[in-house]
């Protein structure tokens, strides 16, 4: 599991990117906040960190990067309007990661051509195991 820094951090970077647009709109709000619920966060801690410097932790588990690629994912879907910023950084984000760009793509396709962004857990799995090819 996470250290509570490492949770810390992956929440700081959802809010950086969801705030990549210039706005936070509710629906991005509430999905942080359904994020910060799982990994235990109180609400307090939670909305401060609103107000803090994104800093730099690593995640080291190739899964949990792929994870969180997802869920910023989602995230850029939520507000049901996709920024070309948006775009743009979670691209570079997944190849900061050390995440196939191909790969990442491919997710990002497959959420926009669907009614709903979100994909089943098998496919995203089998998405994740081309990774290594």
């Amino acid at each position: 599991m996470h250290t509570h820094e490492e949770k810390i951090s992956l929440l700081l970077e959802m809010i950086a990117f969801a705030t990549i647009d210039g706005n936070l709109h509710k629906k991005e709000y509430a999905f942080l906040a359904v994020v910060a619920n799982e990994l235990k966060i109180n609400k307090e801690i939670f909305n401060d960190l609103f107000h803090q410097e994104l800093p730099h932790i690593v995640i080291k588990s190739e899964f949990e990067r792929f994870h969180q690629l997802y869920r910023l994912a989602l995230l850029m879907h939520c507000d049901g309007v996709l920024h070309p910023k948006e775009e743009v950084a979670i691209l570079q984000i997944g190849i900061n990661m050390g995440l196939n760009p191909i790969v990442t793509n491919r997710i990002l396709k497959m959420m926009k051509m669907k009614q709903s962004p979100i994909i089943e857990a098998n496919v995203l799995l089998e998405i994740f195991k081309e990774q290594h090819n």
